[in-house]
């Protein structure tokens, strides 16, 4: 079972970046996907869910409107597309995978991690 983050990267304010999670070793579509950050000296945070169909979506209040998660499911592929990055959104952002159908907040719920991958604004 793995799942690789990439398309992380420096970016300016009021920039974009589209992260990538590669799923592969499990039915990639019998799983919810979620993406969390992380910074260091805090707990990991939860940013964005799908369900297994990438119809049902959760975000967290704090970038609602500027992120989209999607899903390609014949790719086995995951995504984040980050807009109008803010330099709060420096993190080392995870992808994770939890067998079920809809999507969840809490990372207790998730069986597989990615190993991170870092953004960082600058302001």
């Amino acid at each position: 079972v793995q799942l690789v983050e990439s398309g992380g990267g420096l970016v300016q304010a009021g920039g974009s970046l589209t992260l990538s999670c590669a799923a592969s070793g499990f039915t990639f579509d019998h799983y919810a996907i979620g993406w969390f950050r992380q910074t260091p000296g805090k707990e990991r945070e939860f940013v964005a869910t799908s369900d297994w169909t990438g119809v049902s979506t959760d975000y967290t209040d704090s970038v609602k409107g500027r992120f989209t998660i999607s899903r390609d499911n014949a790719k086995n592929t995951g995504y984040l597309q980050m807009n109008t990055l803010k330099p709060e959104d420096t993190a080392v952002y995870y992808c994770a995978a939890v067998r079920s159908g809809q999507g969840w907040r809490p990372r207790g719920r998730y069986d597989y991690w990615g190993q991170g991958t870092q953004v960082t604004v600058s302001s």
